[in-house]
């Protein structure tokens, strides 16, 4: 949970209910807190999804699962839930 105010899932409407939807992971449809912080200024949001997208699918020298690693570890040394 974050101390920043966000919109709730079941309260998100018109563009918001479509990035939560589009962000939200296909199998378990929760949606991360990093993400729903945005929550208020939905174009930031969605600018953080481009960005995500840029980076984690960017270039084919380095596979997906080394991304995802990489992120787990810098969360873990940051002490931060990934």
């Amino acid at each position: 949970m974050t101390w920043i105010r966000s919109v709730p899932d079941d309260e998100a409407q018109g563009r918001l209910a479509e990035l939560y939807a589009a962000a939200s992971d296909p199998s378990s449809g929760k949606l991360d807190e990093i993400l729903r912080v945005h929550s208020l200024h939905p174009a930031g949001l969605e600018a953080h999804l481009t960005l995500y997208s840029a980076v984690m699918r960017g270039t084919r020298s380095l596979p997906k699962v080394e991304r995802e690693l990489i992120a787990f570890v810098v969360s873990r040394i940051n002490a931060c839930h990934y």
